[in-house]
């Protein structure tokens, strides 16, 4: 099949090379029973990606059972994938198929395979390498005959180095691995790609949409688009209806944007050069010491937007306006950007009356915490395992800091695993995983 003929009927559309690469490497794949594993962010077309290789399989006249691991509860996966016989636990009031069952024959699609629990992981290995299975209460093997696309928006070999996935079923599903790469790495797709959903709403809801402005069509195609590909569909979908006949200007476009602006992080945050943090800074940028931020994380108490608004402060504060290549709007500042190098210099060189929180070394142009916090004249007392935390002589881990966050949320909130994760961050499965791999259950 010609490319843009299969680009076009399966919706993996593009002309960047990234996007280019993931369809030469579908179609080599698609006509065999390789077991695929597609790796990306959420929102990248996993799912699209899985039907194009369905369809152009010899299995593509049987079903494409799609399944989201992540979406079931861990108390029935194993019965939903290998299904249950009558009276095998309450509720179970007669024998039904498992969905490895109902995919015999045709394609299996298990999406967010990451989150499988550990016992599941087990049956699915075996399955793959055998085609058997038991169903839950059953004693007797059943036989199927699949061909399994797995997908993951998450780094499958840190999992299996943190011991949260088995690293012989990872190397099972990793046979041949496509990596679909973000919009914002695509950004030569993102004009066409809004167009076609434009004018696909257009049809579908009988509306007219004139277009975007030059500044609108700038900001549209320089935004990072956390979401991909399923944000900007979502955003093509809210303009075609809301701003039917109108030309959408730059002002309009930003009210889809969910106020970030182009190429800011999702989380205002600004975004910086590719030398920081990465060793190459100049003099005059600075580094900032990872122990000053992880102060910041631990003294802040308030909101976290406050957070933010001190994170991005900080940033602004010891990076050079030219790395510089996003500015989160209409967060408050509690310094004037336009006198903040000023600010940042009197405080380093010990001339503000209220006291230098950061002190430099003459020529070495890196920054430590003085035992001052950030932006304030008090000090703040610091509970006793946090001064001991951060005073050892090598800085702590990622894994170090990790635990020691979630032993300070659990004390924080008596044991609440609920609380903990929501302040975390994180869901309350993966908190469990974590509590488990600490030992701290």
């Amino acid at each position: 099949m010609d490319r843009e003929v299969f680009q076009q009927q399966f919706g993996l559309l593009g002309e960047s090379e990234a996007i280019r690469q993931v369809v030469t490497k579908v179609m080599q794949v698609a006509n065999t029973d390789i077991t695929v594993l597609l790796q990306g962010e959420s929102g990248v077309g996993k799912d699209v990606t899985a039907r194009a290789i369905h369809s152009l399989s010899p299995r593509k006249k049987k079903e494409l059972v799609i399944v989201n691991c992540g979406a079931i509860p861990e108390g029935i996966i194993e019965s939903e994938l290998f299904g249950h016989e009558k009276g095998a636990f309450t509720g179970a009031h007669e024998a039904r198929q498992g969905y490895f069952e109902k995919a015999d024959g045709g394609t299996i699609f298990l999406d967010e395979i990451g989150d499988t629990p550990k016992n599941v992981q087990v049956k699915l290995l075996r399955v793959l390498e055998s085609g058997e299975f038991s169903r839950v209460g059953s004693s007797s093997l059943s036989k199927t005959d699949v061909r399994v696309i797995a997908a993951t928006n998450r780094d499958m070999w840190q999992m299996v180095k943190e011991g949260t996935f088995r690293e012989d079923l990872y190397y099972r599903l990793d046979t041949v691995k496509i990596q679909l790469p973000p919009l914002r790495e695509r950004q030569r797709d993102i004009l066409p790609l809004f167009r076609k959903f434009a004018g696909e709403y257009a049809t579908r809801y009988d509306s007219v949409f004139k277009g975007l402005t030059e500044d609108a069509t700038e900001l549209l195609t320089s935004y990072r688009w956390p979401g991909n590909i399923r944000e900007l569909r979502n955003v093509a979908e809210q303009l075609v209806v809301l701003e039917k006949s109108q030309i959408v200007d730059k002002e309009k476009l930003q009210k889809y944007l969910k106020g970030r602006q182009q190429m800011g992080s999702t989380d205002h945050l600004p975004i910086l050069s590719a030398e920081f943090g990465s060793g190459k800074e100049s003099s005059e940028t600075g580094s900032i010491d990872s122990r000053l931020i992880y102060r910041a994380l631990l003294e802040m108490k308030s909101e976290l937007s406050d957070l933010k608004r001190l994170m991005g402060n900080m940033f602004y504060s010891t990076v050079q306006p030219s790395s510089v290549r996003a500015l989160p709007p209409g967060i408050p500042q509690e310094i004037d950007p336009n006198d903040i190098t000023s600010h940042l210099s009197n405080r380093v060189h010990g001339n503000s009356d209220d006291g230098a929180i950061l002190q430099g070394k003459t020529g070495s142009g890196h920054f430590t915490a003085s035992p001052s916090p950030l932006y304030t004249d008090e000090p703040i007392e610091e509970p006793d395992e946090v001064q001991g935390f951060f005073a050892q002589e090598d800085l702590p881990s990622i894994e170090e800091a990790e635990r020691f966050l979630i032993e300070q949320a659990l004390e924080k909130y008596d044991g609440n695993r609920r609380k903990a994760s929501e302040v975390l961050g994180i869901s309350e499965r993966t908190l469990y995983r974590k509590l488990d791999q600490f030992g701290l259950i």
